[in-house]
C-alpha cells in the first residue's frame, strides 16, 4: 500500500463501531469520527502518526464526552519497545483510548489497544513505591550537588560513587582499616559490599578483613576535589585511634 492518509483510517473505524451497534458519522463539528448509541457518545480523532497536536485535540474533545479515542496506523516498529510502552502510559495517563488500524492485503481493520478508562493515580504511585524510596535514598546519600540537571554524555555523581570516595578518603587518611572501622567513620552499611565488589579498582585487601586504597584509587579521587575536601573536613574531629591491623 502507498502513503496512508487520515481518510484511510475512517472506514475501518466506522465498521468497528457499526458492528457494535453505533451510528457512525465523519466530520461532525470538527470531530473526525463520532459514534452514537442511545446516549453514549464516542469521539475518535485520526492522525497518520501520534504527535502532540493529536493529544491536544483529543483532550479538548473530553469536554464533550468521557469516551475519546485517538486512532493511528499501526507503527512500523515493535509494539514491545520501551518507546511504545511510554506512549501507552501517556495515553492512559490522559484517560484517552487508542485504536490501531492495520493495513493488509486482505483489507484494513481497527483494533482497540487502550480503552479510555479513568487513570488511577494512587494505584500507579503504589506500584512505583519502591522507585520512590530509591529516589529519596539516593538524595539522602549525597552530601553536595555535583551534577547539573539536563547533562548528557557526562559522568554522573551517584550516592554509591560518593560512598566509594568516602571509603577511599578514609583509607588514604588513616591507612589500612577493617570494614568495621570504616563504618565507625561513617561510611555506612554498604561498606563491606563496596570493598568486595570493588567496581572502580580503588581498594586492595592486604589481608583478611583489612583494606587499603590502591594507587589507582589515589589518582582517581583527585578528579573529585570538592567531595574529597568535604570528607577531609569531617575528619578534623575524628578519633584516629583504631585497633592494630597486624
Amino acid at each position: 500500500m502507498g502513503k496512508i492518509l487520515e481518510v484511510d483510517l475512517f472506514y475501518p473505524i466506522q465498521n468497528y463501531f457499526k458492528i457494535m451497534g453505533y451510528e457512525v458519522h465523519g466530520e461532525v463539528h470538527h470531530c473526525d469520527v463520532v459514534a452514537l448509541k442511545d446516549d453514549q457518545l464516542i469521539i475518535v480523532e485520526l492522525k497518520r502518526s501520534l504527535n502532540i497536536e493529536l493529544l491536544i485535540q483529543a483532550t479538548k474533545r473530553q469536554r464533550l464526552t468521557d469516551t475519546v479515542y485517538i486512532a493511528i496506523p499501526k507503527p512500523n516498529y515493535s509494539l514491545r519497545t520501551k518507546k511504545w510502552k511510554d506512549i501507552c502510559y501517556l495515553i492512559r495517563r490522559l484517560e484517552l483510548g487508542l485504536i490501531i488500524v492495520s493495513f493488509q492485503k486482505s483489507g484494513a481493520y481497527a483494533e482497540v489497544k487502550i480503552q479510555p478508562d479513568p487513570f488511577d493515580r494512587n494505584k500507579s504511585m503504589q506500584l512505583s513505591k519502591k522507585k520512590r524510596e530509591n529516589l529519596i535514598k539516593e538524595i539522602k546519600g549525597r552530601h553536595g550537588e555535583y551534577n547539573v540537571g539536563g547533562s548528557t554524555q557526562t559522568k554522573i555523581m551517584t550516592a554509591y560513587k560518593e560512598n566509594c570516595i568516602h571509603i577511599a578518603c578514609c583509607l588514604e587518611k588513616f591507612g589500612p582499616l577493617s570494614p568495621k572501622c570504616l563504618r565507625e567513620l561513617g561510611t555506612g552499611d554498604k561498606t563491606l559490599s563496596i570493598l568486595h565488589k570493588n567496581y572502580f579498582d580503588w581498594f586492595e585487601r592486604v589481608k583478611r578483613g583489612t583494606y587499603i586504597i590502591s594507587e589507582k584509587g589515589k589518582n582517581e579521587i583527585k578528579l573529585y576535589p570538592e567531595i574529597v575536601k568535604y570528607y577531609y573536613t569531617t575528619f578534623k574531629d575524628t578519633e584516629t585511634s583504631f585497633p592494630p591491623t597486624s
